[in-house]
């Protein structure tokens, strides 16, 4: 891998948005303020599926008691990483955010590779969803409709609607979203309220917090299912080039969300140890599955109140699957831009200035993945080793483990870009936080691939156990090779990489 030393960080009038060469080239500005920002990566939380799916499997399979106390560590681990990320976010504003700030620190080919890493990664999080929706909704429709619908189904529908709302304008989906993500927020809470009003056998017990909690084989797995849980604060600098000040708003909203996130779930899933007593929160969780908090909301919150709640873990994922949608659309437009892929992807769409061909090309490959499970079912939707239960744990964990690579690969390349600039001295806690964050990182990648056929419940000599992680690496691979082409053959598209809207005005400048 190369350092690119002759990388600068320009800014195009405006916030950054150059309009040379058409204002196609670019993403619209004054789009989203903190509020729609904020909206946009929560959303990819999806805090209903998170507490319903996330919460019962970790302690259910990993038998550990202290969740709550994971994601205060876990928080803390993310704020040290969003230090320098955040800083990052000041000196880039670029769609790419985690492949043009490795681009920035370890060079364009790097950048390459991260690139497709990032366009894989986030494409399995958000097809993955589509597996637990079409799940969820068929059967909704069997319980209250008396329809049997296949799974595959809704999702497919879903693929379609979210896909329309993806060619809209992204201040109209930050109100979609927003409208779904505070619904959510508000019936989690009042669960919370509702378990600490009316506690298990031992009451207001704080012991899921006790260090010693945390003891066993278990809780490096554990803390891969639970970072998951935070994934989609880290897309704020995605929606960069759509801010009117990025360089103050990225940074707040990261710092908003990962706090937000860290606090809301560990008072969750310890709501959920009160409610049942923390020395039987495993053995509940092991029977209900992913049924437990239905199960605890039916006793205390009544049969309606766990209705809207199934209905809202749909709307919740939907909310989510949207979320990340837009991710990818971004991603794709900024490669598009940057050369990494055709230059049709690197162009906006219509009046809404939103990244249409990436939108296609991410919802076609949505209905072409889900499809292809929909074929290979030949089970009952409730069947342990049905396709759609797969889609949901192998694309899920496949892409959380790209993002967290791309993190600890962010926060060397933030270290490498100040030390680079001259600016070590002047950001050394800074290079400290992003260095102990990486440090963090590899290690709960490390565990994420060493227990991979955990996560995804496969047996310990099953091949899934490595070709499922061996996609990442195959992604990683792919994108050097590009990054190293292009250096070779085209080195002036190399030199763009990262580079975003700024190549452009570069451009414009040159010229005039």
């Amino acid at each position: 891998m190369t350092t690119d030393s002759s990388r600068t960080s320009t800014s195009a009038p405006g916030g950054g948005i150059s309009t040379f060469k058409g204002q196609e080239r670019a993403l619209r500005a004054d789009r989203l303020g903190t509020g729609g920002l904020l909206l946009s990566v929560l959303a990819a939380t999806a805090p209903l599926m998170v507490v319903a799916g996330v919460m019962p499997t970790t302690f259910a399979v990993m038998g550990i008691v202290g969740q709550p106390l994971l994601f205060v560590l876990l928080g803390v681990v993310l704020i040290l990483f969003s230090i320098g990320y955040a800083e990052m976010s000041r000196h880039v504003h670029n769609a790419g955010a985690f492949y043009a700030y490795i681009s920035r620190g370890l060079g364009g080919t790097a950048g390459a590779g991260a690139a497709l890493v990032a366009l894989v990664a986030y494409n399995a999080l958000q097809i993955g969803i589509y597996g637990i929706l079409g799940f969820e909704v068929s059967g909704l429709l069997a319980t209250y409709a008396e329809m049997e619908v296949a799974w595959w189904i809704p999702a497919l529908v879903a693929a379609l609607a979210v896909g329309l709302l993806g060619w809209l304008k992204i201040d109209v989906n930050a109100r979609v979203l927003g409208v779904l993500l505070a619904i959510e927020v508000l019936l989690v809470v009042i669960f919370d309220v509702a378990a600490l009003a009316d506690p298990g056998t031992q009451g207001l017990s704080l012991h899921a917090f006790n260090p010693d909690t945390l003891t066993g084989a278990g809780v490096g797995t554990a803390l891969c299912f639970c970072i998951a849980a935070f994934l989609g604060f880290e897309q704020a600098p995605v929606y960069a080039e759509e801010t009117s000040r990025p360089h103050v708003l990225v940074p707040r909203v990261m710092f908003l969300a990962v706090g937000g996130v860290a606090v809301f779930f560990a008072l969750s899933s310890w709501a959920l140890t009160v409610a049942t007593g923390p020395a039987a929160i495993v053995g509940t969780a092991q029977k209900q599955s992913a049924g437990l908090l239905f199960f605890l909301t039916e006793s205390r919150l009544g049969a309606t109140f766990t209705d809207v709640l199934h209905v809202l873990f749909v709307t919740g994922m939907f909310a989510a699957l949207l979320s990340f949608h837009n991710v990818v659309a971004r991603y794709a437009f900024a490669m598009g831009r940057e050369g990494l892929l055709p230059a049709a992807f690197g162009r906006t769409s219509g009046s809404s200035g939103a990244p249409g061909t990436g939108s296609l090309l991410q919802t076609v490959v949505a209905v072409v993945v889900v499809s292809g499970f929909a074929i290979a079912d030949d089970k009952p939707v409730g069947d342990p080793t049905a396709p759609v239960l797969h889609l949901f744990t192998w694309l899920g964990n496949i892409g959380a483990l790209g993002v967290i690579v791309l993190m600890a690969a962010a926060s060397l390349s933030v270290v490498v870009f100040f030390v680079r600039r001259g600016a070590a001295g002047a950001q050394a806690w800074r290079l400290v936080t992003s260095a102990l964050a990486g440090i963090a990182l590899l290690v709960i990648a490390g565990y994420t691939v060493k227990d991979f056929d955990v996560l995804v419940g496969a047996g310990p000599g099953s091949a899934l156990s490595w070709v499922l992680p061996g996609v990442i690496g195959l992604a990683l691979v792919a994108g050097l090779l590009l990054g190293l082409v292009l250096r070779a053959r085209a080195p002036e598209k190399h030199a763009r990489i990262g580079l975003g809207n700024e190549a452009f005005q570069l451009d414009k400048a040159a010229s005039s």
